[in-house]
């Protein structure tokens, strides 16, 4: 890309950022910077996504005219709890101040052909996250692996409610690829349904995220994509942004995908 192609990307891609946190040894001061950071002079971040236990003081620092919304996961990242305690994780978190869920779908569950769990897990927490509180699945597409079982993931979380699909953790030793991508998009697109997508795990240049979003513009037409549809689940992409924006080098590598 060109230096103009460069900036219009970076523009176009920082208000669709989850800016993350998830770290394990996360602290209250690490949430001030992450708020911090997500309020830039060339606009914001779609949210911050943050554990559940420092929901309630995001809340506070970003009060309730702010623009940035709040994620949070449940269900993190392992997928393996049993609906009801995934479902207080949902309702606390809510009560916090939450505006969107982050679950973790029982992929394991799935990789066993138990495509029930996947159904009841994501149709209980639809049920707790009333509007306008969004709800997004993880589908942990790295570990699922075969492109069938991925489409068949995001079709059992469509059909469930979800608002979003997403492809991972980040935790585990393969996170988004254009390939599971494809595949999620193109079932969103065969579902005539308003559903989003959301790429997350190691894209963390501006290169990497035109790459995404030239996906989608192929698949879902050019005037798709906005904040209510596609969301960058991040933690680095932001400082290649700011750095191009602000008139400096992209300072990440294209990342190969």
């Amino acid at each position: 890309m060109d230096n103009h192609e460069l900036r219009a990307t970076a523009a176009r891609a920082l208000a669709l950022v989850d800016l993350t946190n998830l770290k394990d040894d996360c602290t209250p001061g690490q949430i001030d910077a992450l708020y911090e950071k997500a309020v830039t002079p060339f606009g914001t971040t779609a949210a911050i996504c943050i554990w559940p236990r420092f929901i309630a003081r995001a809340r506070t620092l970003l009060g309730p005219e702010s623009p940035v919304r709040i994620a949070t996961v449940v269900n993190f990242p392992s997928g393996d709890l049993k609906v009801e305690d995934v479902l207080a994780e949902t309702r606390e978190a809510i009560a916090d101040g939450a505006d969107e869920i982050d679950l973790v779908i029982p992929y394991r569950a799935l990789l066993a052909g138990d495509e029930a769990a996947v159904t009841a897990m994501v149709t209980a927490v639809r049920e707790a996250c009333a509007e306008p509180v969004l709800l997004k699945t993880i589908l942990e597409t790295g570990e699922l692996r075969d492109i069938a079982l991925i489409r068949r993931a995001s079709e059992l979380a469509i059909a469930a409610g979800a608002d979003f699909i997403k492809t991972s953790t980040g935790k585990v030793a393969v996170n988004a690829t254009l390939e599971a991508a494809d595949i999620m998009l193109q079932a969103i697109r065969d579902s005539r349904k308003k559903v989003g997508f959301k790429p997350a795990g190691g894209i963390s240049s501006v290169a990497d995220a035109a790459l995404y979003l030239r996906l989608a513009d192929t698949i879902m037409g050019e005037d798709w994509v906005m904040p209510s549809t596609f969301r960058f689940g991040a933690s680095g992409l932001l400082d290649d942004i700011l750095s191009v924006l602000g008139g400096g080098r992209s300072v990440a590598a294209n990342s190969g995908y």
